[in-house]
């Protein structure tokens, strides 16, 4: 399984319909720090990730297709994919801090683990 792809996932959540102005309160830059618990991935990742207006997108330069949200509660839903290989996740953002649960697969195999954020 691609590591970047589980890194992404958790890093970025981006939806096909905007949130409301009120979601803007989760907007800036976050660093993610995504966790390996089970499976055979890399233990850790850690990447930059942006959020405006309740979109999250990821600001390094993989090849991935990200997809997710953050609605004005703080509630977090994302996706990624490489190829075959994808990840998603759930969780919830704060002002300042985030955390959440992510699973992967590809090529035969599968990952999961945790995920923290922290506003920059």
């Amino acid at each position: 399984m691609n590591k970047l792809l589980f890194l992404s996932l958790l890093l970025i959540s981006a939806g096909a319909v905007p949130h409301p102005a009120s979601a803007a309160g989760y907007d800036g830059n976050w660093s993610v720090l995504i966790i390996t618990e089970k499976g055979d991935c890399d233990t850790a990742y850690r990447y930059s990730v942006g959020v405006a207006n309740g979109q999250i997108r990821y600001t390094g330069d993989a090849a991935v297709t990200l997809s997710g949200t953050v609605t004005p509660a703080g509630a977090v839903k994302v996706s990624v994919r490489l190829g075959d290989d994808g990840a998603n996740g759930t969780g919830r953002l704060s002002a300042t801090a985030g955390a959440g649960r992510w699973q992967g697969f590809g090529g035969g195999s599968s990952c999961s683990g945790r995920w923290e954020a922290e506003r920059r």
